[in-house]
């Protein structure tokens, strides 16, 4: 977690500014601020689940927040697989979200690169997941060729699962030989699994970028792209009744507060457990309205 920490520090100047102050008000748990909140933007790594398991009692209160009348969504910066298969995982872990209720960096990007000219587009991703959602772009899928890196006109980095050393120094040496335009699916640095954090396309992204000087494009959390989709999903709300909840200051916490909402740190579970988050609140400047011990 410690360097993880400081990876995210690293690159502040890519990330959007604190934006406020907030009362850090220690709480229990999700249940806890229901009388205040309306809608709740829920991160799925840390909140939900960790890793391939649900937290225990989570999926129980969520489905309670539902029941009480609260719109309850999933914003995620879950770019590397097919919605449809997002959706079995939480029908898998006890989850019922409808499917239009998953808002995720994968939707944001993909909307992206819709907005773009016709283009070949080299992609971060695990071949084995297919193209579902990829329908109409023209992809490659970055391996170990040099030439698929040579002959695209841009580069899409949306799931790091199969990537390695060797492919990132093909990509950084063709971005250096010839700039062209990267988007990124997923901001993260890192993400919570059962034992230790995996590495995300986020840290590639910035790697990329601090070796060649191209800027990434980012779509997902902490950027403004992925609030505008659940936004416009939502229609008419109130901010001020509205929460951002996840386990990481830099991408959940201060997103949710560029957004204009209120935001909830979870504690207990995902990218702090098991450390005292006061310390790195102060450090970081990124003030949540509420901590969280568990969601």
């Amino acid at each position: 977690m410690p360097e993880a920490f400081a990876a995210y520090e690293a690159v502040r100047a890519r990330l959007p500014a604190v934006t406020r102050d907030a009362p850090c008000r220690a709480l229990p748990d999700l249940d806890a601020i229901a009388d205040e909140v309306d809608t709740f933007l829920l991160d799925a790594f840390g909140v939900l689940n960790i890793g391939e398991t649900a937290i225990e009692g989570v999926p129980e209160r969520v489905a309670g927040l539902q029941a009480a009348g609260k719109r309850v969504l999933v914003v995620s910066n879950a770019a590397g697989f097919p919605h449809a298969r997002l959706m079995e995982k939480y029908a898998r872990l006890g989850y019922a979200f409808a499917p239009e209720d998953v808002i995720t960096s994968r939707k944001a990007v993909l909307a992206g690169l819709a907005a773009q000219p016709d283009r070949h587009w080299g992609l971060m991703a695990n071949p084995a997941l297919g193209r579902a959602d990829l329908d109409g772009l023209n992809i490659t899928f970055l391996e170990d060729d040099p030439a698929a890196y040579a002959d695209v006109d841009g580069f899409v980095m949306m799931g790091s699962a199969v990537w390695t050393e060797d492919r990132q120094a093909l990509l950084e040496r063709a971005v250096q030989g010839h700039a062209r335009p990267v988007f990124v699916g997923n901001p993260d640095i890192v993400a919570p699994r059962e034992q230790d954090f995996s590495t995300e396309p986020g840290s590639y992204a910035h790697r990329l970028a601090d070796a060649t000087g191209v800027a990434p494009q980012f779509y997902g959390k902490p950027f403004g792209n992925i609030f505008d989709l659940a936004f416009a999903h939502l229609g008419t709300f109130d901010p001020a009744r509205t929460v951002m909840v996840g386990d990481s200051l830099h991408t959940d916490i201060l997103g949710g507060q560029a957004a204009g909402v209120k935001t909830a740190l979870i504690s207990g579970y995902g990218f702090f457990a098991g450390h005292d988050v006061a310390p790195r609140i102060d450090s970081a400047g990124i003030m949540p309205d509420y901590i969280l011990a568990r969601p």
